[in-house]
């Protein structure tokens, strides 16, 4: 039986050097295939608002939509950790309401983590979760669910911004998490923040020298191609393939070639 990944394997793993790898999955057909392929965390992220239920941020995504995605990822998956992404407001209106939400994903779900947006000004939040016994993964630099504040998905990190980073980085180490993602930040800043962590850094958008990397499934594999930021690699391209085979049915029903007598009883 393989051996699940949990907060002490990437622990392990930052101190050895070993590099993590982390992917979104939403469903349990994609989350078998993740799994199955090695990858060691599964993020059920709020980013399927916009690749599944076709919302135009992750802002509309709620705790009953993350629910239902983390549950189904949970039944597929044998081997990797899998990371509840607390929706916007769950956590945002006091300590309280996070560790009921927080909670509610563990118990419902069973999935082993959350992941939550913000630096310092979440690490009162961050260690009230961790000391109710819930493991937390952090999200600096770019946080999605603040893009209105930020006027875009713009780089974090430059200027004056870099010393903020930093701080935010170790206010979320200081306050227990056990990992932190970095998003769209330079990556000589990414790897200052690296080498002065104890716990892994994820990197999207944040360069080659973080502890592990990121990637929204549904961009890597070309399922999702309504914009394309430049930290994606395209390792597929799943879509034009599916479009063309649906096209072909299509075709061959119209025609009356499919069903074939080998398709008949």
């Amino acid at each position: 039986m393989m051996k699940k990944v949990t907060t002490k394997t990437l622990l392990e793993m930052k101190r050895n050097g070993e590099k993590i790898t982390m992917l979104t999955a939403y469903d349990y057909t994609s989350a078998l295939i993740v799994d199955s392929a090695g990858v060691d965390i599964i993020l059920v992220g709020d980013s399927l608002g916009m690749v599944m239920l076709g919302y135009d941020s992750t802002i509309p995504v709620t705790m009953e939509e993350m629910v239902h995605h983390t549950r189904a990822v949970v039944r597929a998956r044998k081997r990797a950790m899998v990371i509840f992404d607390m929706p916007f407001l769950s956590y945002q209106t006091g300590k309280r309401d996070a560790i009921l939400n927080a909670g509610r994903a563990l118990k419902e779900t069973g999935c082993d983590a959350v992941k939550i947006e913000g630096g310092k000004e979440q690490e009162d939040t961050i260690k009230a979760l961790v000391d109710a016994g819930i493991p937390v993964c952090g999200h600096i630099g770019l946080q999605p669910q603040s893009v209105n504040v930020y006027g875009g998905y713009v780089l974090r990190g430059k200027g004056e911004e870099r010393e903020k980073l930093i701080e935010d980085a170790k206010a979320v180490e200081r306050a227990g998490a056990f990992a932190v993602v970095l998003e769209k930040v330079p990556s000589d800043l990414a790897k200052e923040i690296t080498e002065s962590l104890s716990i892994p850094t994820i990197g999207i958008g944040a360069g080659k020298y973080c502890d592990g990397q990121v990637l929204v499934f549904h961009d890597m594999i070309g399922m999702f191609d309504k914009f394309k930021p430049k930290f994606v690699k395209r390792y597929a391209e799943v879509g034009k393939e599916i479009r063309s085979a649906v096209e072909s049915y299509v075709k061959e029903v119209k025609n009356g070639v499919f069903p074939g007598e080998e398709h008949s009883y």
